[in-house]
Protein backbone atom coordinates (compact mmCIF):
# COMPACT_ATOMS: atom_id res chain seq x y z
CA UNK A 1 0.00 0.00 0.00
CA UNK A 2 2.82 2.42 0.91
CA UNK A 3 4.50 1.76 -2.46
CA UNK A 4 1.23 2.55 -4.25
CA UNK A 5 0.84 5.84 -2.35
CA UNK A 6 4.45 6.86 -3.05
CA UNK A 7 4.02 6.14 -6.74
CA UNK A 8 0.84 8.19 -6.87
CA UNK A 9 2.50 11.08 -5.01
CA UNK A 10 5.36 10.96 -7.51
CA UNK A 11 2.87 11.27 -10.37
CA UNK A 12 0.93 14.00 -8.59
CA UNK A 13 4.10 16.02 -8.00
CA UNK A 14 4.73 16.37 -11.74
CA UNK A 15 3.25 19.01 -13.99
CA UNK A 16 0.15 17.37 -15.46
CA UNK A 17 -0.29 20.03 -18.08
CA UNK A 18 1.10 19.07 -21.45
CA UNK A 19 4.41 20.65 -22.29
CA UNK A 20 3.84 24.31 -23.02
CA UNK A 21 5.24 24.13 -26.54
CA UNK A 22 2.77 21.45 -27.62
CA UNK A 23 0.22 23.43 -29.60
CA UNK A 24 -2.84 22.10 -31.40
CA UNK A 25 -4.72 24.02 -34.06
CA UNK A 26 -7.19 23.27 -36.88
CA UNK A 27 -6.03 21.43 -39.99
CA UNK A 28 -6.75 23.57 -43.03
CA UNK A 29 -8.97 24.06 -44.94
CA UNK A 30 -11.28 24.08 -41.92
CA UNK A 31 -15.05 23.98 -42.52
CA UNK A 32 -18.21 23.21 -40.56
CA UNK A 33 -17.76 19.49 -41.30
CA UNK A 34 -13.95 19.45 -41.21
CA UNK A 35 -12.63 20.46 -37.79
CA UNK A 36 -9.55 18.31 -37.28
CA UNK A 37 -6.48 18.66 -35.02
CA UNK A 38 -2.93 19.32 -36.22
CA UNK A 39 -0.08 19.29 -33.68
CA UNK A 40 2.89 21.66 -33.46
CA UNK A 41 5.77 20.63 -31.21
CA UNK A 42 8.86 22.79 -31.70
CA UNK A 43 10.84 20.88 -29.07
CA UNK A 44 10.79 17.69 -31.16
CA UNK A 45 9.88 18.02 -34.88
CA UNK A 46 10.06 14.22 -35.40
CA UNK A 47 7.42 13.66 -32.71
CA UNK A 48 5.27 16.35 -34.34
CA UNK A 49 5.62 14.66 -37.74
CA UNK A 50 4.79 11.21 -36.36
CA UNK A 51 1.66 12.36 -34.52
CA UNK A 52 0.29 14.30 -37.49
CA UNK A 53 1.11 11.49 -39.91
CA UNK A 54 -0.69 8.99 -37.69
CA UNK A 55 -3.78 11.16 -37.29
CA UNK A 56 -4.11 12.10 -40.96
CA UNK A 57 -3.34 8.68 -42.43
CA UNK A 58 -5.38 6.72 -39.89
CA UNK A 59 -8.44 8.99 -39.73
CA UNK A 60 -8.47 10.74 -43.13
CA UNK A 61 -6.45 8.28 -45.27
CA UNK A 62 -4.46 11.32 -46.31
CA UNK A 63 -0.66 11.55 -46.42
CA UNK A 64 0.44 14.94 -45.02
CA UNK A 65 1.30 17.48 -47.72
CA UNK A 66 0.10 15.24 -50.56
CA UNK A 67 -2.65 17.54 -51.82
CA UNK A 68 -4.63 20.70 -51.14
CA UNK A 69 -7.61 18.99 -49.46
CA UNK A 70 -6.86 16.55 -46.60
CA UNK A 71 -10.61 15.87 -46.23
CA UNK A 72 -11.27 14.78 -49.83
CA UNK A 73 -11.56 11.03 -49.16
CA UNK A 74 -13.49 11.53 -45.92
CA UNK A 75 -16.00 13.99 -47.42
CA UNK A 76 -16.61 11.98 -50.61
CA UNK A 77 -16.68 8.47 -49.04
CA UNK A 78 -13.74 7.50 -51.26
CA UNK A 79 -12.05 5.95 -48.22
CA UNK A 80 -11.77 2.27 -47.30
CA UNK A 81 -14.89 2.60 -45.08
CA UNK A 82 -17.00 3.87 -48.04
CA UNK A 83 -18.62 6.18 -45.49
CA UNK A 84 -18.83 9.95 -45.46
CA UNK A 85 -16.85 11.14 -42.44
CA UNK A 86 -17.46 14.50 -40.81
CA UNK A 87 -15.32 15.91 -38.02
CA UNK A 88 -17.06 18.47 -35.83
CA UNK A 89 -14.68 19.19 -32.95
CA UNK A 90 -11.54 18.16 -31.10
CA UNK A 91 -10.26 18.65 -27.56
CA UNK A 92 -6.81 18.54 -25.99
CA UNK A 93 -7.11 16.87 -22.57
CA UNK A 94 -5.17 17.60 -19.39
CA UNK A 95 -2.67 14.76 -19.01
CA UNK A 96 0.59 13.71 -17.33
CA UNK A 97 3.80 15.25 -18.68
CA UNK A 98 4.80 12.59 -21.23
CA UNK A 99 1.37 12.25 -22.84
CA UNK A 100 -0.85 14.12 -25.25
CA UNK A 101 -4.48 12.94 -25.49
CA UNK A 102 -6.80 14.32 -28.16
CA UNK A 103 -10.54 13.67 -28.26
CA UNK A 104 -12.32 13.88 -31.62
CA UNK A 105 -16.09 14.06 -32.23
CA UNK A 106 -17.75 13.50 -35.58
CA UNK A 107 -20.24 11.57 -37.65
CA UNK A 108 -20.01 8.69 -40.10
CA UNK A 109 -22.74 8.45 -42.74
CA UNK A 110 -23.20 5.37 -44.88
CA UNK A 111 -26.61 3.74 -45.02
CA UNK A 112 -27.43 5.86 -41.95
CA UNK A 113 -25.68 8.59 -39.89
CA UNK A 114 -23.84 7.56 -36.75
CA UNK A 115 -22.11 9.93 -34.35
CA UNK A 116 -18.75 8.93 -32.90
CA UNK A 117 -16.26 10.01 -30.26
CA UNK A 118 -12.72 8.70 -30.23
CA UNK A 119 -9.51 9.42 -28.38
CA UNK A 120 -5.93 9.28 -29.60
CA UNK A 121 -3.15 9.09 -27.01
CA UNK A 122 0.51 9.69 -27.88
CA UNK A 123 3.83 9.30 -26.07
CA UNK A 124 5.50 12.73 -26.35
CA UNK A 125 8.95 11.20 -25.92
CA UNK A 126 8.65 9.17 -29.13
CA UNK A 127 5.53 10.33 -30.96
CA UNK A 128 4.19 6.76 -30.87
CA UNK A 129 0.50 6.00 -30.48
CA UNK A 130 -0.13 4.43 -27.07
CA UNK A 131 -1.65 0.95 -27.31
CA UNK A 132 -3.79 0.16 -24.28
CA UNK A 133 -2.36 -3.35 -23.88
CA UNK A 134 1.18 -1.92 -23.60
CA UNK A 135 0.16 -0.22 -20.34
CA UNK A 136 -0.44 -3.48 -18.47
CA UNK A 137 1.60 -6.49 -17.47
CA UNK A 138 0.78 -9.39 -19.84
CA UNK A 139 -0.52 -11.58 -17.01
CA UNK A 140 -2.76 -8.74 -15.78
CA UNK A 141 -4.57 -7.96 -19.04
CA UNK A 142 -7.37 -10.51 -18.57
CA UNK A 143 -7.78 -9.53 -14.93
CA UNK A 144 -8.19 -5.89 -15.84
CA UNK A 145 -10.56 -6.67 -18.71
CA UNK A 146 -12.73 -8.49 -16.16
CA UNK A 147 -12.71 -5.38 -13.94
CA UNK A 148 -13.94 -3.23 -16.84
CA UNK A 149 -16.61 -5.72 -17.83
CA UNK A 150 -17.81 -6.10 -14.24
CA UNK A 151 -18.24 -2.31 -14.08
CA UNK A 152 -20.26 -2.39 -17.31
CA UNK A 153 -22.35 -5.30 -16.03
CA UNK A 154 -23.04 -3.48 -12.76
CA UNK A 155 -24.25 -0.40 -14.63
CA UNK A 156 -26.49 -2.44 -16.94
CA UNK A 157 -27.86 -4.61 -14.10
CA UNK A 158 -28.77 -1.56 -12.03
CA UNK A 159 -30.67 -0.05 -14.93
CA UNK A 160 -32.40 -3.38 -15.64
CA UNK A 161 -33.56 -3.45 -12.04
CA UNK A 162 -35.20 -0.03 -12.52
CA UNK A 163 -36.88 -1.12 -15.75
CA UNK A 164 -38.20 -4.37 -14.29
CA UNK A 165 -39.61 -2.47 -11.30
CA UNK A 166 -42.08 -0.60 -13.48
CA UNK A 167 -45.63 -1.76 -12.69
CA UNK A 168 -47.10 -1.69 -16.17
CA UNK A 169 -44.18 -1.71 -18.60
CA UNK A 170 -45.13 -0.78 -22.13
CA UNK A 171 -43.74 -2.30 -25.31
CA UNK A 172 -40.84 0.14 -25.38
CA UNK A 173 -39.73 -0.79 -21.86
CA UNK A 174 -40.02 -4.49 -22.68
CA UNK A 175 -37.84 -3.93 -25.75
CA UNK A 176 -35.32 -2.10 -23.57
CA UNK A 177 -35.24 -4.97 -21.10
CA UNK A 178 -34.63 -7.47 -23.90
CA UNK A 179 -31.85 -5.31 -25.34
CA UNK A 180 -30.01 -4.87 -22.05
CA UNK A 181 -30.41 -8.54 -21.12
CA UNK A 182 -28.65 -9.35 -24.41
CA UNK A 183 -25.94 -6.70 -23.99
CA UNK A 184 -22.41 -7.54 -25.15
CA UNK A 185 -20.10 -7.31 -22.14
CA UNK A 186 -16.90 -9.06 -23.20
CA UNK A 187 -14.83 -5.98 -24.03
CA UNK A 188 -11.07 -6.34 -24.50
CA UNK A 189 -8.31 -3.77 -24.07
CA UNK A 190 -7.42 -4.28 -27.72
CA UNK A 191 -10.62 -2.60 -28.88
CA UNK A 192 -11.79 -0.41 -26.02
CA UNK A 193 -11.48 3.38 -26.22
CA UNK A 194 -9.49 5.11 -23.47
CA UNK A 195 -7.87 8.40 -22.57
CA UNK A 196 -5.60 9.88 -19.92
CA UNK A 197 -6.69 12.50 -17.42
CA UNK A 198 -5.01 14.43 -14.65
CA UNK A 199 -5.48 11.76 -11.98
CA UNK A 200 -7.18 8.86 -13.74
CA UNK A 201 -7.46 6.67 -16.80
CA UNK A 202 -10.90 6.64 -18.43
CA UNK A 203 -12.19 3.68 -20.45
CA UNK A 204 -15.15 3.99 -22.81
CA UNK A 205 -16.82 0.67 -23.68
CA UNK A 206 -19.30 0.34 -26.53
CA UNK A 207 -23.02 0.68 -25.92
CA UNK A 208 -25.52 -2.19 -25.70
CA UNK A 209 -27.55 -1.15 -28.76
CA UNK A 210 -27.03 -1.54 -32.48
CA UNK A 211 -28.13 1.31 -34.74
CA UNK A 212 -31.70 0.01 -35.08
CA UNK A 213 -32.12 -0.01 -31.29
CA UNK A 214 -30.21 3.21 -30.62
CA UNK A 215 -33.32 5.22 -29.71
CA UNK A 216 -34.08 2.76 -26.88
CA UNK A 217 -30.60 2.94 -25.38
CA UNK A 218 -30.77 5.35 -22.46
CA UNK A 219 -27.37 4.27 -21.14
CA UNK A 220 -25.29 4.79 -24.27
CA UNK A 221 -21.55 4.12 -24.04
CA UNK A 222 -20.13 2.92 -20.74
CA UNK A 223 -17.56 5.23 -19.14
CA UNK A 224 -15.35 3.73 -16.45
CA UNK A 225 -12.97 6.05 -14.55
CA UNK A 226 -10.14 4.46 -12.56
CA UNK A 227 -7.58 6.50 -10.54
CA UNK A 228 -3.93 5.93 -11.41
CA UNK A 229 -3.21 4.96 -7.81
CA UNK A 230 -5.58 1.98 -8.20
CA UNK A 231 -3.85 0.82 -11.38
CA UNK A 232 -0.24 0.80 -10.19
CA UNK A 233 -0.20 -2.93 -9.42
CA UNK A 234 -1.25 -3.71 -13.00
CA UNK A 235 1.14 -1.31 -14.79
CA UNK A 236 3.82 -2.57 -17.14
CA UNK A 237 7.35 -1.10 -16.83
CA UNK A 238 6.50 1.05 -19.87
CA UNK A 239 3.44 2.55 -18.14
CA UNK A 240 5.35 3.26 -14.94
CA UNK A 241 8.06 5.15 -16.82
CA UNK A 242 5.48 6.95 -18.95
CA UNK A 243 3.49 8.20 -15.97
CA UNK A 244 6.45 8.92 -13.68
CA UNK A 245 7.82 11.52 -16.09
CA UNK A 246 10.87 9.46 -17.05
CA UNK A 247 12.60 10.62 -20.25
CA UNK A 248 13.68 7.06 -21.10
CA UNK A 249 11.05 5.25 -23.24
CA UNK A 250 10.63 1.48 -23.26
CA UNK A 251 10.02 -0.77 -26.24
CA UNK A 252 6.35 -1.19 -27.16
CA UNK A 253 4.33 -3.44 -29.47
CA UNK A 254 4.40 -3.48 -33.29
CA UNK A 255 0.86 -2.19 -33.67
CA UNK A 256 0.32 1.39 -34.94
CA UNK A 257 4.00 2.03 -35.60
CA UNK A 258 5.50 4.17 -38.39
CA UNK A 259 8.54 2.89 -40.24
CA UNK A 260 10.88 4.42 -42.82
CA UNK A 261 13.03 2.57 -45.32
CA UNK A 262 13.89 1.72 -48.88
CA UNK A 263 12.99 -0.73 -51.63
CA UNK A 264 15.91 -1.71 -53.88
CA UNK A 265 18.21 0.49 -51.76
CA UNK A 266 16.91 3.65 -53.47
CA UNK A 267 13.10 4.04 -53.38
CA UNK A 268 12.23 5.80 -50.14
CA UNK A 269 9.05 4.56 -48.49
CA UNK A 270 7.05 5.09 -45.28
CA UNK A 271 5.01 2.29 -43.69
CA UNK A 272 2.13 2.61 -41.24
CA UNK A 273 1.39 -0.61 -39.33
CA UNK A 274 -2.30 -0.66 -38.49
CA UNK A 275 -4.25 -3.22 -36.50
CA UNK A 276 -2.85 -6.56 -35.33
CA UNK A 277 -5.38 -9.36 -34.97
CA UNK A 278 -5.73 -13.14 -34.89
CA UNK A 279 -7.17 -14.70 -38.04
CA UNK A 280 -7.78 -18.47 -38.15
CA UNK A 281 -5.16 -19.04 -35.49
CA UNK A 282 -2.55 -16.85 -37.20
CA UNK A 283 -1.29 -13.46 -36.08
CA UNK A 284 -2.17 -11.06 -38.87
CA UNK A 285 -1.99 -7.32 -39.43
CA UNK A 286 -3.01 -4.65 -41.90
CA UNK A 287 -0.70 -1.87 -43.04
CA UNK A 288 -0.39 0.99 -45.51
CA UNK A 289 2.71 2.28 -47.21
CA UNK A 290 3.62 4.96 -49.71
CA UNK A 291 6.58 6.01 -51.79
CA UNK A 292 7.79 9.32 -50.38
CA UNK A 293 8.05 10.71 -53.90
CA UNK A 294 4.46 10.18 -55.11
CA UNK A 295 2.58 9.89 -51.78
CA UNK A 296 -0.17 7.42 -52.73
CA UNK A 297 -1.45 4.91 -50.19
CA UNK A 298 -0.90 1.21 -50.95
CA UNK A 299 -2.49 -1.51 -48.80
CA UNK A 300 -0.61 -4.44 -47.26
CA UNK A 301 -2.10 -7.59 -45.67
CA UNK A 302 0.44 -9.32 -43.47
CA UNK A 303 1.03 -12.28 -41.21
CA UNK A 304 3.65 -12.45 -38.47
CA UNK A 305 5.03 -15.58 -36.81
CA UNK A 306 7.83 -15.12 -34.34
CA UNK A 307 10.07 -12.61 -36.06
CA UNK A 308 9.10 -13.56 -39.62
CA UNK A 309 6.71 -11.41 -41.65
CA UNK A 310 4.84 -12.35 -44.84
CA UNK A 311 2.92 -9.65 -46.72
CA UNK A 312 0.70 -9.55 -49.80
CA UNK A 313 0.44 -6.27 -51.71
CA UNK A 314 -2.72 -6.36 -53.82
CA UNK A 315 -3.01 -4.58 -57.18
CA UNK A 316 -6.72 -4.69 -58.04
CA UNK A 317 -9.88 -6.73 -57.62
CA UNK A 318 -10.84 -8.84 -60.65
CA UNK A 319 -14.64 -8.89 -60.93
CA UNK A 320 -14.67 -11.89 -63.28
CA UNK A 321 -12.35 -14.01 -61.16
CA UNK A 322 -13.89 -12.60 -57.97
CA UNK A 323 -10.54 -12.23 -56.26
CA UNK A 324 -7.74 -9.79 -55.63
CA UNK A 325 -4.82 -9.82 -58.06
CA UNK A 326 -1.54 -9.25 -56.21
CA UNK A 327 1.14 -6.75 -57.14
CA UNK A 328 3.90 -8.10 -54.92
CA UNK A 329 4.87 -10.44 -52.10
CA UNK A 330 7.11 -9.51 -49.18
CA UNK A 331 9.08 -11.91 -47.01
CA UNK A 332 11.05 -10.30 -44.20
CA UNK A 333 12.42 -10.73 -40.69
CA UNK A 334 11.97 -8.37 -37.76
CA UNK A 335 14.85 -7.91 -35.34
CA UNK A 336 14.35 -5.20 -32.76
CA UNK A 337 13.28 -2.00 -34.53
CA UNK A 338 14.47 -3.15 -37.96
CA UNK A 339 12.87 -5.22 -40.73
CA UNK A 340 14.88 -6.65 -43.62
CA UNK A 341 13.76 -8.86 -46.49
CA UNK A 342 12.62 -8.88 -50.10
CA UNK A 343 9.86 -7.30 -52.19
CA UNK A 344 8.98 -9.63 -55.10
CA UNK A 345 7.17 -8.34 -58.19
CA UNK A 346 4.18 -10.62 -58.89
CA UNK A 347 4.34 -10.27 -62.70
CA UNK A 348 8.08 -10.48 -63.30
CA UNK A 349 9.14 -12.52 -60.27
CA UNK A 350 11.99 -10.06 -59.72
CA UNK A 351 13.24 -9.66 -56.16
CA UNK A 352 14.14 -6.27 -54.68
CA UNK A 353 15.75 -5.62 -51.33
CA UNK A 354 13.52 -4.22 -48.54
CA UNK A 355 14.88 -2.36 -45.48
CA UNK A 356 12.69 -0.73 -42.81
CA UNK A 357 13.26 0.80 -39.39
CA UNK A 358 10.84 2.17 -36.80
CA UNK A 359 10.74 5.95 -36.67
Amino acid sequence: MKRNILFFLLISGLSFSQQKNVKISDLQPKSEDAVFPVVSYSENPLVETKINTFLQVNELEYIPNSGSDPFKKASTAANSYTNYLYFYSWEKLETPKNIVSIGIDGEASGAYPEGFSKWNNFDLRTGNFINCTDLFQPNAVKTFENIINQNVKKRVDEFLTQLRAEKNPGEEVQDQIAMYEDCFMEHTLEYIEFYFGKNQLTFVAGRCSNHAMRALDDLGSHTIEIPYKDLEKYWSPYAKNLLSGSEKPDATSFQYKLLKGKIDHKYLITVFIKHLYTDKGENSFSAMYWYDKNKKLIEWDGKIKGGHISITENDHYDEKLEKWIPRAFIEADKKGNKITGTWQDYKTGKYLNLELEEL
